[in-house]
């Protein structure tokens, strides 16, 4: 993938915008699991109260608590609480705390963060002992005895002992500080181990019954935290799926338009191969390259941004929260971590061999359709449609048993996995449970924990699973490379030299030879000759003798490996190939047409050439008879590749466009042996006059002795060297080679006769 990297730059402002987002998210997941640990510990469990610091305190329980405080203690107590007496309090104040009707209450000052922490550190140990004595001294039955701590026990025992009706707060008031702290010792020794967030849960349970003895509506408390608490989680949750929408909208869109900038730089890389490289690529390779390979990479692009990114802040972050959590089970995490990881380096080690070999057979299956879609006619003709139904079925198969081998795979990964998910989650409440039960975890920190535990194992998850995806993608994106990288064999000059303004047309071979690549000898030998401007230069020889090559050199589909071709006395390599080929007018020895009507495809070659320019041009082509039959004459739509018109009316099209374009120099590569002779002998007289109109030069490949004996010259070619350059009767009087190939087509009274 970072093969690529580079196409990502037009985005770079998305990618960033998608980092952000992505961490917002990911803060409003991990807040999630705290929210719903607030609900329960304090918005259920505790009513609504989260600590002990006392809203409101009876003037004789704040005098019970100042007994188990120290000097400093009592003094942050005292110095954050006022005295509200019964006498002072208004109507407003007696509803809200009706205790004030009956005695003095002592109401928390307006104090800030810091001040109520250290409150809270003052009262903590004294409620416990409060709240253990009252406990203690209440009436319980043999059911609630048996359920106290041993401590508890003890200090009933103590009690029972004193006189009835004496308080033991009294009591304990004239008891030696140094007795007084052993005790207060023995009976915050196991709260001392539970942690603070232990304690502040008993102590809430402490300041709950506080308020209710105050007469506060303790309902309306609990309420209140909990639409608060549940309020701010649905927010923080709709604040996740805003961030998620909005980086899968920004992630689709920089990863299409990611694709879309790769596909155009491979199909523009594509529009100027030579036919060297078309000949390296074939042909459904470069398709499959140009659309499944981009949609690959297009899709791993849109997990990368969405996951990949995303994996990593989620489960760091939760791995945090996990470490300073009161739960004591990281080793549970660890323990699923290193199981998965194993499940998925087997999975792994089976799966991605497949994908390459999958992208393999996907090229394959590609060549045989288009092979047999291409050779239909020659299958029916031959009755061989078993045979190439074999080979798709083969192919077809071999596809099939790649992809049931990875969805299997896939399919028993993904069970294995939630089992794996699942026995964890046994695993945290289980071991939670325990800890619960020794209090030293609270029900909604061992929920968070899960969730936690959840989060990180899902963001390990994803990151495993991208790395199977992830080397698929590369192998793909390795392919696109491949196009991409490609070195064009036929280049434009960085200089490119301007054409001899006073010549039109002239062509000359000097001591040209030419090998195709990979070929161990050359296909044509040290050509020397000049095709005159304003004239026809014919060439003819048996099949394989290099006819076809010497036009294609012209308008340089392939360069020569030797010596040089000049038109209008400049080398073609010294030029840009735009000019070059704007000076030509070339018709293929295989007419193509391109999907749309006649107009278009004859406005193929010159865009704003009018009608009368097209009826001129399907004149000389022989093609207006045609057109002519049909309904819609010009506007007649053509199918792709022509397939909806005949060889010769396909033919005729073609070479009425190179018309159309009006070039100084018409290359006709076999042009007319798709003509019967009657249409070639006037195509070539229409085709005379008008390149003496215009001065055209024509060079001209044919087959047949009849196409070419009015030539202006002829050039006769025999294993790649030339044999013979003259007219017509001079070669019949000097060439061997040119009178063997018109004798075996014509008879000698017919070349007498032409």
């Amino acid at each position: 993938m970072l093969k690529l990297r580079k196409y990502l730059k037009p985005f770079i402002a998305s990618i960033l915008a998608i980092i952000v987002l992505l961490f917002a998210q990911a803060m409003c997941e991990l807040a999630m699991p705290d929210y719903m640990s607030n609900i329960v510990n304090v918005g259920i469990t505790s009513g609504g109260i989260e600590d002990g610091v006392l809203e409101a305190v009876r003037e004789s329980e704040y005098d019970k608590l100042k007994i188990f405080m120290d000097e400093k203690q009592q003094k942050v107590f005292t110095d954050n609480y006022e005295l509200q007496t019964s006498s002072n309090a208004d109507k407003g104040m007696k509803e809200k705390y009706p205790a004030l009707e009956k005695e003095n209450v002592y109401l928390l000052k307006d104090v800030d963060k810091d001040t109520r922490e250290k409150v809270k550190l003052a009262l903590s140990e004294a409620e416990t002992c409060v709240m253990v004595l009252e406990q203690t001294q209440a009436n319980l039955s043999s059911e609630d005895i048996a359920n106290l701590t041993q401590e508890q026990k003890d200090m009933m025992y103590m009690l029972k002992k004193l006189p009835q009706g004496v308080d033991v707060f009294n009591v304990l008031k004239m008891m030696p500080k140094e007795q007084l702290a052993d005790m207060q010792k023995e009976i915050t020794k196991k709260s001392s181990l539970m942690g603070q967030d232990m304690m502040d849960s008993s102590n809430a349970l402490y300041a709950k019954a506080e308020y209710k003895k105050v007469g506060m509506d303790t309902d309306a408390i609990q309420y209140r935290y909990l639409f608060t608490n549940g309020g701010l989680m649905l927010l923080v949750a709709l604040g996740s799926a805003v961030a998620a929408i909005c980086v899968g909208f920004l992630a689709s869109k920089v990863a299409a338009g990611f694709s879309r900038n790769l596909r155009k730089d491979v199909f523009q890389k594509v529009e100027n191969f030579s036919n060297v490289e078309f000949n390296k690529f074939s042909t459904n390779t470069l398709i499959t390259r140009t659309t499944n390979d981009v949609q690959q990479v297009q899709m791993v692009m849109v997990m990368i941004l969405r996951m990949v990114i995303y994996a990593p802040i989620i489960g760091i972050g939760a791995l945090l929260k996990v470490i300073n959590s009161n739960a004591d089970m990281t080793w549970i995490i660890g323990l699923v971590v290193a199981v998965i990881i194993g499940i998925m380096a087997t999975a792994f080690a089976f799966v991605l061999p497949k994908f390459r070999i999958q992208q393999k057979l996907m090229d394959k299956l590609n060549s045989v359709v288009r092979e047999l879609l291409d050779g239909m006619p020659v299958i029916r003709a031959f009755n061989n449609q078993k045979i190439e139904s074999q080979k798709f079925h083969k192919s077809n198969h071999d596809i099939m048993k790649t992809q049931l081998f990875v969805s299997r795979s896939m399919g028993f990964l993904l069970p294995i996995i939630m089992f794996v998910m699942n026995m964890s989650s046994i695993l945290i409440v289980w071991v939670g449970s325990h800890q619960i039960n020794d209090g030293v975890l609270m029900v909604g920190d061992m929920m968070a924990f899960i969730q936690y535990a959840m989060q990180i194992i899902m963001a390990f998850m994803m990151v495993t699973m991208m790395s199977i995806m992830i080397p698929r993608a590369s192998v793909a994106a390795g392919r696109i490379k491949e196009v991409l990288d490609t070195e064009i064999s036929i280049c434009d000059p960085e200089k490119a030299e301007n054409f001899d303004a006073d010549k039109r047309g002239e062509i000359e071979f000097k001591n040209v030879s030419f090998r195709y690549p990979g070929a161990e000898e050359d296909v044509l030998h040290n050509l020397n000759f000049t095709a005159e401007a304003g004239k026809t230069t014919a060439f003819i020889g048996s099949t394989g003798s290099g006819k076809s090559t010497i036009v294609n050199l012209v308008p340089r589909f392939f360069d020569v490996t030797k010596g040089e071709i000049l038109v209008d006395g400049v080398n073609i390599k010294h030029v840009s190939q735009k000019a070059l080929r704007d000076k030509i007018g070339y018709v293929p020895q295989k007419g193509f047409l391109f999907s749309g009507t006649i107009a278009t495809n004859l406005r193929y070659a010159k865009e704003d050439a009018s009608e009368e320019d097209l009826k001129a041009a399907s004149e000389i082509a022989q093609a207006m008879e045609f057109i002519d039959n049909k309904p819609e004459g010009f506007d007649t739509e053509i199918a792709q590749g022509g397939t909806n018109v005949s060889g010769g009316q396909r033919q005729r099209l073609s070479i009425a466009r190179a018309l159309v374009k009006k070039p100084e120099i018409f290359i006709f590569d076999d042009t007319f042996s798709a003509l019967d002779f009657k249409t070639d002998a006037k195509l070539r007289k229409a085709l005379n006059a008008l390149c003496e109109e215009t001065r055209s030069t024509v060079l001209m490949v044919a087959q047949r002795i009849s196409s070419i004996m009015h030539a202006d010259r002829i050039v006769v070619l025999d294993k790649g060297a030339i044999v013979g350059i003259g007219t017509h009767k001079e070669l019949m009087e000097t060439c061997d080679v040119y009178k063997e190939i018109a004798y075996s087509q014509l008879s000698k009274e017919e070349l007498e006769n032409e």
